[in-house]
């Protein structure tokens, strides 16, 4: 699937076309009989709705997303979620809704990132006071130390997902083997 003139849509920043490219696309791949649910930027489709203030579209692109989309692709829900808010006139909700995802992210980054960092540039990251940083990061797992004011980072057990399962790869050793001999 060629997104070559969305990418430059977002490369040049013309974000008020982006919901017509992705709009316009859709329906040339769908006429085409394409299979295209499990590559298409649904993110960015809401998104671009969203930013074109055309909160109707997104609520049916929204409903058009199959389940098992809106279950592995957290983005979208989140894209939805600041729709959702805008729809229902709750603006002050868009800016919480924006801002937990914001926030959501700067800590993966911060967990990603350091061992331990100051009180105040984790405030500062996270774009909330520092009584409030102190207090969110604690509720993570992480500890604060009040005399030196530095956090200590408690970093997540990483979890791979194998992408191939071991019934996979004994049948691949085996044609392998085969070739070979």
């Amino acid at each position: 699937m060629d997104f070559s003139v969305l990418n430059e849509a977002l490369v040049s920043k013309s974000f008020n076309k982006i919901a017509d490219i992705c709009d316009n696309l859709m329906l040339q791949v769908a006429a085409e009989g394409v299979p295209f649910r499990d590559e298409w930027p649904f993110a960015i489709h809401l998104l671009g709705h969203i930013y074109i203030d055309d909160i109707n579209s997104a609520r049916f692109l929204w409903k058009s997303i199959p389940p098992a989309i809106k279950e592995s692709q957290p983005e979208v829900v989140a894209a939805w979620k600041i729709g959702q808010k805008l729809w229902t006139r709750d603006y002050a909700g868009v800016y919480e809704a924006i801002r937990e995802l914001y926030t959501k992210r700067m800590f993966e980054l911060l967990q990603s990132a350091y061992s331990t960092i100051s009180i105040q540039d984790a405030a500062q990251f996270l774009g909330m006071s520092e009584e409030d940083a102190s207090n969110y990061v604690l509720g993570q797992g992480w500890t604060v130390d009040p005399t030196s004011r530095m956090i200590t980072v408690m970093k997540q057990a990483i979890v791979k997902e194998q992408k191939l399962d071991p019934g996979k790869l004994q049948r691949l050793t085996e044609y392998v083997f085969h070739l070979e001999h």
